[in-house]
């Protein structure tokens, strides 16, 4: 990120992260991307410990604007989600879509090569086939090593939704068999029984995003296209199917109106 942002565009960018983590489906990191404040994200996380000053005030601003967004806009989202289900998520069909010029931009092609077409594909791929593991994996009732060493496996899968676009953290959590009794668990405040999961997602959060922020420094054209892979992995994973009836046209118009916003968004965000 050239620009510097202010902190109340931080706050409120973060906010719409976190509210677009709770939609299942929907990917936190694609809204992040769409609204420029991706790489800065990436940044912060992978500099934790070499800007340790700089990097806690940005994540500890963005922690606070993702909880709000999840807390505020979660039950909104939900109960429009169950209403109209078709209609919303074509919405975010739309806003994926208007996105995606961005992520194109920042791969500066200049011609068709074999580059082009190779990095989405492995994106595409790679998006599938987490989403293709099977129903409650890491799901596990009886503490043990190989309870600590599942969740924690688990942990680092969860990591790879956290950070790379176009993967749903909620989706993933469903998915890993992890989702219940996650959210069990926060609700009882049984944090113990979490720390085998949060080890490991910690740990390759933290072991992804220098990865990757090194990848977006030196080899930036085939990460923008792996994330356009992901991205478009998305649209798969928040397709509802053909709508009917007067359902045809909201949807529709619900669509190109999340294109028609986010696209700005995210032409601002350069």
């Amino acid at each position: 990120m050239d620009k510097k942002q202010s902190w109340w565009q931080i706050f409120f960018k973060a906010a719409a992260v976190g509210g677009t983590m709770t939609v299942p489906g929907a990917s936190g990191g694609t809204m992040a991307m769409i609204l420029g404040i991706y790489e800065e994200l990436i940044e912060a996380v992978g500099g934790i410990f070499r800007h340790f000053r700089k990097s806690l005030c940005f994540l500890t601003l963005f922690c606070a604007g993702a909880l709000a967004g999840m807390a505020l806009l979660a039950r909104g989202v939900l109960s429009l989600l169950e209403r109209y289900p078709v209609v919303i998520s074509y919405f975010f069909l739309g806003a994926v879509a208007g996105g995606i010029p961005l992520i194109y931009r920042q791969a500066k092609i200049k011609k068709i090569t074999w580059q082009v077409l190779f990095w989405p594909l492995t994106g595409l791929f790679i998006v599938y086939g987490l989403a293709s593991l099977p129903e409650g994996l890491f799901a596990a009732d009886m503490p043990s090593l190989s309870y600590f060493l599942w969740q924690f496996l688990g942990g680092c899968i969860l990591a790879v939704a956290l950070i790379l676009p176009g993967i749903s953290v909620s989706q993933m959590l469903l998915m890993l068999g992890l989702y219940e009794p996650v959210l069990t668990a926060v609700s009882r405040l049984q944090f113990t029984s979490l720390i085998p999961l949060g080890l490991g997602a910690v740990f390759c959060t933290l072991l992804s995003t220098r990865l990757l922020g090194s990848a977006m420094e030196r080899h930036p054209r085939p990460t923008y296209l792996l994330i356009l892979g992901f991205v478009l992995g998305s649209l798969g994973e928040l397709y509802p199917g053909l709508p009917k009836g007067w359902e045809l046209l909201f949807a529709a118009l619900a669509a190109v109106a999340g294109c028609q916003l986010f696209s700005r968004l995210s032409r601002r965000a350069e």
